[in-house]
């Protein structure tokens, strides 16, 4: 059996995997790495698979579906996400229409966490899959490639003569080394120049070093959703030898992006990433995200391994919104954490969020005050985006603060993200402002901007790096000018 790994076409270059799904100013566009990891599986168990990245590499609907009709797939996987899942029903209901003969199956965090709502959509839609679909995927194949009863596979909820049947909760791989390495699939199916990521030397790759996250933060999708609470990885040996693959095969690749939600959640297998790193005299840098809590000495080793910015959620500058928010840390951890990396001649990228339980005007400039102390190579400042299936979306329904009438909201006419909640004394256009005027006010301080002069000379890689993403994100701001 054939089987067609799709990120369909909607908005432009619509970055789809990110946790925040949308067009993004800095101009990122992630990697399809949840389909490569159910197509590396696929192939493994003996299947002729077929990647098509349509927002990536700018195919729309037509050659998607000639591609689908040269390809004649048994089962194709679509991947979705909650600001375009109409738009995704409605390719996925035109791939039905043009390959009648294949098994259409929804993937992703939205008909995960509304599985029946999503399948009411559209009778094109034949199952959608809830959290991790590697194995599901593949146990379906076989299934159907067999004329066996799908309702025996685990983890779908699928259409069987008018009813909608749920087959069962998967449990969560345990053992990730089962996964085979997906830059291969990378490789074959994509063109690697066509994704970019703003805090990463271009060109790079994504890969996913380990899946869920032990934390308890209330907004995030991915551990809510599709992943769990429970930290699960490769081993540092499959880490590593998946990096030297990279740099052999893929040389024009300048960094690697370690998309863990934490990276660092287990710092012992972090610390035998790195120490394996420096054995092999593996020279490629790379990026990840870490937490507040990693201590100095595992900074510097992880600095000597080829680590030179990061992604850290300070979230807020104020404690009792931190507490509210479920985050787990202090502002003096995050104080501990900035001083350290300094130390360590690590950059961070500072991730702050309006829009929490008790959220006011006083603590989101508490906030960008916070962020404007800590010496931040970079920030991003955001409303929370309130995604189903997570305790942030299920406190801002109850308490009747959503705006938003249907999904596509979470998004503007351009694709860029959109708040879609108000709250009490805080409306949805104060707080998107207020994010706007925040970037600003950090990104354009005389002495912000002299450092970064500075960082060309002392750090050119990383001076050009955000050179590079201040210009994306100027273009952004003068599109969004001429459209006014």
């Amino acid at each position: 059996m054939r089987l067609q790994f799709i990120n369909p076409p909607f908005i432009g270059r619509f970055s789809r995997s990110q946790r925040s799904p949308g067009v993004i100013k800095s101009g990122t566009m992630y990697y399809p790495y949840w389909l490569a990891h159910a197509a590396a599986l696929a192939e493994q168990r003996g299947f002729e698979i077929d990647l098509v990245d349509c927002p990536a590499a700018g195919v729309g609907i037509e050659d998607l579906i000639a591609r689908a009709t040269s390809f004649r797939p048994g089962l194709m996987v679509v991947d979705t996400s909650t600001p375009s899942i109409e738009s995704d029903v409605q390719v996925a209901a035109k791939l039905k229409a043009a390959v009648p003969d294949s098994f259409v199956l929804l993937v992703g965090t939205h008909p995960s966490a509304v599985p029946d709502e999503t399948l009411g959509l559209s009778s094109s839609i034949d199952a959608v899959a809830v959290a991790e679909y590697d194995l599901t995927v593949s146990e379906l194949a076989e299934a159907l490639g067999n004329g066996k009863d799908c309702g025996s596979v685990r983890g779908l909820v699928l259409r069987q003569e008018g009813d909608l049947v749920h087959t069962g909760a998967r449990p969560p791989l345990a053992n990730l080394d089962l996964l085979p390495p997906i830059s291969p699939i990378y490789k074959r199916f994509l063109n690697v120049r066509d994704y970019y990521f703003s805090l990463a030397s271009y060109p790079m790759v994504m890969l996913i070093s380990g899946r869920g996250c032990p934390n308890q933060c209330f907004f995030c999708v991915y551990p809510q959703v599709m992943h769990g609470r429970r930290y699960r990885y490769h081993s540092p040996e499959h880490v590593v030898a998946e990096m030297e693959y990279v740099k052999r095969e893929m040389p024009e690749v300048k960094e690697i992006v370690f998309e863990d939600d934490t990276f660092t959640a287990n710092p012992k297998r972090t610390r035998r990433i790195c120490e394996l790193i420096l054995e092999r005299g593996l020279k490629l840098p790379w990026f990840a995200n870490i937490r507040v809590d990693t201590d100095l000495e595992l900074l510097k080793l992880m600095r000597q391994a080829g680590l030179s910015c990061c992604a850290v959620g300070y979230e807020s500058g104020s404690q009792a919104l931190l507490d509210a928010m479920h985050k787990g840390i202090t502002l003096e951890q995050s104080r501990r954490f900035a001083e350290n990396a300094r130390q360590a001649g690590i950059l961070v990228h500072g991730c702050f969020m309006v829009g929490f339980p008790g959220e006011t005007r006083e603590t989101m400039e508490q906030t960008l005050v916070f962020a404007m102390s800590l010496g931040c190579d970079s920030a991003q400042f955001y409303p929370i985006y309130p995604y189903p299936g997570t305790q942030a979306y299920e406190w801002l329904k109850s308490q009747g603060y959503l705006r938003a009438k249907g999904y596509r909201e979470w998004l503007d006419e351009g694709g860029g993200h959109q708040c879609v909640f108000d709250l009490p004394g805080l409306s949805q256009e104060e707080m998107t402002a207020f994010c706007d005027q925040a970037y600003r006010r950090f990104h354009l301080r005389p002495t912000y901007l002299v450092g970064k002069v500075a960082q060309l000379i002392t750090r050119p890689r990383e001076g050009v790096r955000s050179l590079r993403s201040g210009l994306y994100f100027a273009r952004s701001l003068l599109r969004r000018g001429r459209s006014c």
